[in-house]
């Protein structure tokens, strides 16, 4: 790895000196009204490689302590070949994230096209962003209070949960909670059960997808990165498929299984390839999101004991008012107010998302600084969820903070505007339903060195081993 990225930089300074050479530089004469900051010492590179340095996700780690300290909350800088303005500033995200397409738009690096695929949701703008999301959403919204869809979840979450009393006290959480909500998402979406051959064989294709997702962007044959590539080929082709399966069933007159594939298939408004393309961004939100979430949940409650035993007190409270074996409804999961405190601050901790990436599509002004058209802008979402500004103590884990609904306006873990992340109710929802089984039948610990990392991805280095004693 050092080597790959010792050629790269060499790569990048050989760029750097024949621009000298042709007469031009790629750092151009600086506009008025820009933030202070340092475009780095390496052409095209930047500041790319600290920018991205791992470190623990609840904390800011040490780039952008450095920036934020020498220049404020707002910075200029040179990151993934592009000047940059930084945000930490929760009024200039905020300002951001609500004026998509107008002021802003999305602007991701090359490599995240070629990965994800052109017709991604968080990559596309305008009209066709519109009509993938809402064929989305529509789904979604309705099936986060489907009694079909919230008995599933309830009774695969207790049938994971009882699974691990019969065979292990000690589990790789992080692993164990992609298998999980990989196989909820897959059975939503397509009706396809965990014990399906074909389950298996997506989920495997998909860990192979997200090694090369958060790799080293370089496609040399063999690497992560090309894998993912291919991965993602053979993905599609399953998706495409599983739709023309469903088609012909749906041809002869079948009955209709009433998932997203069902929904799906009747929009006469998305051509084939946009079909397979939504199909994929619902799979990986519903895989990488929640069970992110769910391992941020239960690394801090281990840290926490105090409400970890508040959560406890409330889902004894309703199991005691459920008859034995009724599975849990949206009316339950709206009367779970801690369990929501606890994921709302897990969030906020944590940090699923550290930044995204916008571009200027005008020069745009915003207080006294000027964002010129054409500079990539990244809202540092992680910067204002740790701000002591706004949040007392805020490393601390404390779920009670979120009984003051003014919280709730200084957190945005989903991002904002017209691009907030379409799922999130339904990642949360699961989470919670889990929970409610995981927290009844266990009570665990976790090492402290192998807590959440922002790498600029979430992830757990050890794999979040936890150390479980059952609850008789």
């Amino acid at each position: 790895m050092v080597a790959i990225l010792g050629a790269i930089l060499s790569v990048f300074i050989g760029i750097g000196f024949l621009c000298k050479i042709f007469g031009f530089s790629i750092f151009k004469e600086k506009p008025s009204g820009l933030p202070n900051g340092s475009m780095g010492h390496f052409p095209f590179l930047g500041e790319t490689l600290a920018y991205l340095r791992p470190h623990k996700s609840n904390s800011l780690g040490f780039f952008l302590q450095d920036h934020c300290s020498r220049y404020g909350n707002v910075f200029k800088s040179h990151l993934f070949g592009c000047p940059t303005v930084v945000s930490c500033d929760i009024e200039l995200n905020t300002f951001i994230l609500q004026n998509e397409e107008t002021l802003f738009r999305s602007s991701y690096p090359k490599p995240v096209h070629d990965i994800l695929g052109k017709l991604s949701m968080m990559l596309v703008s305008g009209d066709l962003h519109k009509k993938l999301r809402s064929v989305a959403l529509s789904f979604i919204n309705a099936s986060k209070s489907s009694p079909e869809f919230l008995s599933y979840v309830d009774r695969f979450s207790l049938s994971v949960v009882h699974s691990w009393r019969s065979h292990s006290t000690r589990i790789e959480f992080f692993k164990e909670a992609k298998k999980l909500t990989f196989y909820l998402i897959l059975k939503n979406l397509l009706s396809i059960e965990p014990d399906d051959p074909l389950a298996e064989n997506i989920l495997e294709e998909f860990l192979t997808f997200m090694k090369g997702f958060v790799s080293l962007p370089i496609y040399i044959p063999g690497n992560a990165y090309s894998k993912a590539i291919k991965a993602r080929r053979r993905i599609l082709s399953s998706l495409k498929d599983a739709i023309k399966k469903r088609e012909k069933v749906m041809g002869n007159g079948s009955n209709v299984r009433g998932d997203f594939l069902d929904e799906l298939l009747q929009k006469d408004c998305l051509n084939d390839e946009e079909k397979v393309s939504v199909l994929l961004d619902l799979l990986l939100a519903g895989y990488e999101t929640t069970s992110g979430l769910m391992s941020l949940v239960v690394y801090f409650l281990a840290q926490a004991p105090s409400a970890l035993q508040k959560l406890r007190e409330e889902h004894q409270s309703l199991r005691e008012r459920k008859k034995d074996g009724e599975p849990l409804n949206w009316e339950d999961y709206k009367k779970m107010e801690f369990t929501s405190h606890v994921i709302s601050e897990a969030l906020r901790c944590g940090n699923l998302v550290k930044f995204v990436h916008r571009k200027a599509l005008m020069d745009v002004q915003f207080k006294e600084y000027t964002i010129p058209a054409g500079w990539q802008v990244l809202p540092v979402i992680l910067a204002t969820h740790l701000d002591p500004n706004l949040h007392k103590s805020p490393l601390e884990f404390n779920p009670w903070r979120w009984t003051d609904p003014a919280t709730n306006r200084k957190v945005t873990p989903f991002g904002g505007g017209v691009r907030i992340c379409p799922g999130a109710e339904i990642g949360k929802l699961e989470t919670a339903f889990f929970l409610h089984h995981f927290v009844l039948n266990f009570r665990w610990k976790t090492k402290e060195e192998d807590g959440p990392m922002s790498c600029p991805y979430l992830d757990f280095k050890g794999g979040l081993v936890l150390q479980m004693e059952q609850i008789n």
